[in-house]
């Protein structure tokens, strides 16, 4: 009976384990008892074994020929007419007895040695289980409930009970968190640890950033729009560059959203952290000036050796690209990558940019069609009407209308982020 209860004991630690299948865990319970088997009779051939997990209790039943009188030979595997009859008058040689087997029949130390095995398993499937689970899943968000908080890190619990972890080094500074509170993390990757395995969650990593996103913005998840790159510097500021695929869709309008709609929630999350979202360019020198998020730009030389870029601007223009703490210039540097530094212009003179700086948004063939009546700037372009420019570069009036509207929408943004800037 004791062996009973301990056994029942072990089957209701299996059950309450969500994570291991039914399957696996019917194949499990009858490897351990079909041990006690082959341990007790020599083999399980001849055994059948009926787990009932739910209810915590099995049947063990055997299954013997019926042999004449005098001639039984395995004592397991037959059993004489005689016996037999006295279970079932009916009896005939040749059919099959079924006997149960009682748990008791193997003493109550196999039993216990049973029940440490059982206990054994389940552990090491527990941790297999798991391991599998969240290798499959870095780089997902996940939502937990806080269960302990420890100088170090947190205990997290998934929705299947599973315990996660998020070091203090993944904490966005501001956060703080209290037993039973709602947490949102991305998986940031598996240890082992002792053959035990241990799942490490982030707030602070790119990738969860990247992830709010795609949740956010349905042409991100639709691949419309793809995110380049980013910098961050947690719970202060980040940077986004992105790309559309499609010329219809402005990138930066759909990520932040109609009056910052897409974009609230996220900061929210991440503790008010301030995102700029920059559209991408492969023109170094535009992608330099957008990460900066500055209106003007003197000039900008180009060491490719060195990846690094020095930036001459107005005085006026240099607090702005330094930002508080250097932390615009450190990101900026981080998302471009390449080393910034920032000088004063001393003959300031009215801004400009290249015409060839808008390769990204104007056919080459058509800025070589402005450079060769003379039109090399943004500025030089604009300086001409319409009609004169259809005239002089034989275009037609649409193509310079695109052109005139680019960069006509190039200045008035560094005008509105200027006078944002102002106010800030």
């Amino acid at each position: 009976m004791a062996g009973n209860v301990v056994l029942i004991e072990s089957f209701s630690e299996f059950k309450e384990f969500k994570n291991i299948d039914r399957h696996t865990m019917m194949r499990v319970l009858e490897d351990v008892f079909k041990t006690l088997l082959r341990k007790k009779y020599g083999n399980d051939e001849n055994f059948d074994i009926i787990v009932n997990p739910d209810k915590g209790d099995l049947e063990i039943w055997r299954r013997r020929e019926i042999v004449a009188d005098g001639e039984v030979q395995d004592s397991n595997q037959q059993v004489a007419y005689s016996e037999a009859t006295k279970i079932e008058a009916d009896f005939e040689v040749g059919e099959e007895l079924y006997e149960p087997i009682g748990l008791d029949t193997f003493g109550r130390r196999a039993i216990l040695a049973a029940s440490q095995t059982l206990k054994s398993r389940i552990m090491e499937l527990e941790k297999d289980e798991l391991y599998k689970k969240y290798s499959d899943r870095v780089g997902d968000v996940i939502n937990g409930e806080v269960y302990q908080v420890w100088k170090k890190e947190l205990l997290v619990l998934d929705d299947d009970g599973s315990e996660l972890v998020l070091p203090k080094i993944e904490h966005i500074p501001a956060d703080f968190y209290k037993k039973g509170d709602p947490i949102k993390a991305i998986v940031k990757k598996v240890e082992l640890r002792n053959n035990t395995p241990r799942v490490i969650l982030s707030r602070t990593d790119n990738s969860f950033l990247a992830k709010l996103l795609e949740a956010e913005v349905p042409e991100i998840a639709e691949g419309l729009i793809a995110i380049r790159k980013i910098a961050r510097e947690p719970g202060e500021k980040a940077k986004v560059a992105v790309e559309s695929f499609d010329e219809r869709i402005d990138p930066v309008g759909s990520c932040v959203g109609m009056k910052g709609s897409r974009i609230l929630g996220i900061v929210k999350e991440l503790r008010n952290e301030n995102i700029d979202v920059i559209q991408y360019t492969s023109n170094v020198r535009l992608f330099i000036q957008r990460a900066l998020a500055i209106s003007k730009v003197v000039s900008i030389d180009i060491n490719e050796d060195r990846k690094r870029a020095s930036v001459v601007l107005n005085p006026d223009q240099i607090s702005l690209a330094i930002g508080k703490n250097g932390v615009n210039i450190r990101l900026a540097g981080k998302l471009t990558g390449y080393e910034i530094d920032v000088y004063r212009d001393s003959e300031e003179e009215e801004y400009d940019i290249e015409l060839d700086e808008f390769s990204d948004e104007i056919d080459q063939w058509v800025i070589d069609q402005f450079k060769a009546i003379g039109c090399d700037t943004a500025r030089s372009v604009l300086s001409l009407n319409l009609d004169e420019l259809v005239r002089r570069t034989d275009l037609e009036e649409e193509t310079v209308r695109d052109v005139l509207r680019v960069i006509e929408e190039e200045f008035d943004s560094d005008e509105e982020e200027e006078g944002n800037n102002k106010e800030n």
